[in-house]
């Protein structure tokens, strides 16, 4: 039997045992907190609805970090898609993160094969087409934050060269000011000290001399 069959038998099997079990237990796909304050990393775990947000799970499949631009998803695609097959209902933020890594995507081709609207060769072919254009959005969407990154950067250059340049000539500005006023006082002392050398000395007072009184 072709592998692809096989592959489809296998989450038929998993996706008709889902109604059997779907009153057992509700599953869900969320995010668990971890990390510091004001740095909140997230792992994504499968776990019991009725579980508490971060209390125990049945997997951890990846990692979230929405601290980074774009955000950082480490996913175990296998292993997510298997609990979407499987009935596990995510979040509307692991939705949100499912969709980013094609993982609806590949759930709902999967879905078209088991129904019998395609083939799992044109599935595939199809989720390979989607992924092929995904990173190549991504890759550009990098590219765009790397040249806004140093765009900004020589801005930033710029703006603190303008910024010493002018503070520099302010304070050339005042050098020169100062040298003005210290040159304006000299000329106005020298003309003084001039004045004071060539003046002529008074004649010293000639001594008199009494005479002597008459007895």
């Amino acid at each position: 039997m072709p592998k692809s069959v096989t592959f489809a038998l296998q989450f038929a099997d998993e996706f008709r045992g889902v109604t059997k079990n779907s009153c057992k237990m509700a599953v869900k796909i969320r995010l668990a907190r971890r990390g510091r304050k004001k740095l909140a990393l997230f792992d994504i775990v499968v776990a019991d609805a009725r579980a508490p947000r971060d209390g125990r799970f049945i997997e951890k499949i990846g990692t979230y970090n929405p601290n980074t631009n774009p955000a950082s998803i480490n996913l175990n695609t296998e292993r997510a898609f298997h609990w979407m097959m499987v009935g596990a209902q995510p979040t509307d933020t692991t939705k949100a993160i499912l969709t980013y890594k094609g993982i609806m995507h590949h759930r709902h081709l999967q879905i078209g094969v088991l129904k019998g609207a395609l083939t799992q060769e044109q599935a595939d072919a199809k989720m390979t087409e989607w992924t092929e254009r995904h990173e190549g959005r991504i890759a550009s969407k990098v590219d765009s934050l790397a040249t806004r990154k140093a765009d900004d950067f020589k801005k930033r250059l710029e703006a603190e060269s303008k910024v010493k340049e002018a503070r520099a000539a302010a304070i050339a500005a005042k050098n020169i000011v100062v040298e003005e006023v210290e040159a304006v006082a000299e000329t106005e002392e020298a003309p003084v000290d001039a004045a004071i050398e060539t003046a002529p000395e008074a004649p010293a007072a000639e001594e008199t001399t009494e005479a002597p009184a008459a007895e």
